[in-house]
């Protein structure tokens, strides 16, 4: 009787031991793939929530204009305007602009510096020659990756 409540103590024992290194194990990778889940939510919800729309094209002779407004719900730092990509070109035979050689003006009503819902974003690009008549192609792209594009005719 005593050799079988030492057997059962050494499994229990036993058990509790190995349910601890199971823990111990499991643990930590059941949180690292929350935090890359809530992660991935996170960015996913921020993309969905970032709208913009090209409202206005011109261009002539070495600059073109482009005015965007912000019709999302995301508030967009400057710092994000100013790393975005700029394409610009003839239609099928663009490039990626350098940022110094387009330049952005926020019309920001509320002197914050964050391209807020509803305000307007105003796009230069210089150092450009336009021939009147031909179609060009304008894309902005932000570094969530969100973007829209327009083509327009120079006059």
């Amino acid at each position: 009787m005593s050799a079988e409540t030492i057997t059962t103590a050494l499994f229990l024992i036993t058990a509790v031991i190995a349910a601890g290194v199971l823990i111990n194990a499991v643990y930590p990778v059941v949180y690292n793939m929350a935090g890359t889940f809530s992660s991935a939510t996170h960015e996913s919800d921020v993309r969905m929530r970032t709208d913009f729309k090209v409202i206005a094209t011109a261009g002539s002779g070495s600059a073109a204009n482009i005015w965007m407004k912000n019709i999302g719900s995301e508030r967009i730092q400057e710092a994000e305007i100013q790393n975005g990509d700029v394409f610009f070109g003839e239609t099928g035979n663009f490039d990626r602009i350098e940022y110094g050689d387009w330049t952005y003006q926020l019309s920001d009503t509320n002197s914050n510096n964050i391209w807020d819902s509803g305000e307007t974003v105003k796009i230069t690009i210089t150092g450009v020659s336009l021939s009147s008549g031909h179609e060009y192609y304008f894309q902005f792209s932000l570094p969530n990756g969100v973007w829209r594009s327009d083509t327009f005719t120079a006059s």
